[in-house]
């Protein structure tokens, strides 16, 4: 079997995965790919950016074990005018549930962007409200709980407009719009991650 892999962006609105499911748009809707390549981890129908594809069983254990921490980078546009504090809130770990229970996150970093990052739009764009300010901020964690980011954001008091993870490990979206993907070999992408 050859080994193969692949760095998508991932879509708004498209399931992290292959089958369609309650007639929403999948990976097969944007990518062809052999049948036995897979996402490694997943990120939310209702968030973007990048994602691993391969049939490496090897690399899907390194990436998804808690063991084996890397990081994750997002860049978040959040509802409101977020303040040095709960940015720190979030630096320091916030409570959130996961599984019906309470959790506590672990320290990330997390930063207020000076300008906004260089995005593509989003179809459809978030809702525009003049008076209430939409700023972008970068979350590094070593974490990835169903949902988290959105549950921390909401946790300090800024819910989250748009989700695009932008980073994992040494990989980034760099070069790619939503729908784009990149085949690499082994040695790079290992070169990237580890």
């Amino acid at each position: 079997m050859s080994l193969r892999y692949y760095l998508i962006y991932k879509p708004y609105q498209v399931l992290s995965q292959f089958g369609r499911e309650n007639n929403k748009a999948s990976l097969a809707d944007h990518f062809a790919v052999p049948r036995d390549v897979y996402p490694v981890g997943r990120l939310d129908y209702d968030s973007e950016g990048l994602l691993i594809l391969t049939n490496d069983k090897a690399l899907n254990h390194r990436l998804l074990n808690p063991r084996f921490a890397h990081e994750r980078e997002y860049w978040v546009q959040v509802d409101g005018a977020i303040t040095h504090a709960a940015l720190a809130q979030l630096e320091q770990g916030v409570q959130i549930t996961v599984d019906g229970k309470p959790y506590r996150t672990r320290r990330c970093r997390a930063a207020l962007f000076d300008t906004e990052p260089p995005v593509p739009p989003r179809v459809p764009p978030i809702r525009f409200r003049q008076q209430i300010p939409a700023p972008w901020i970068r979350l590094v964690l070593q974490e990835g709980k169903n949902r988290q980011v959105r549950k921390m954001t909401a946790a300090a008091g800024y819910p989250t407009l748009r989700l695009i993870r932008y980073r994992i490990a040494g990989t980034t979206l760099d070069g790619l719009q939503p729908g784009d993907m990149r085949e690499l070999n082994r040695e790079e992408l290992y070169g990237m991650l580890f």
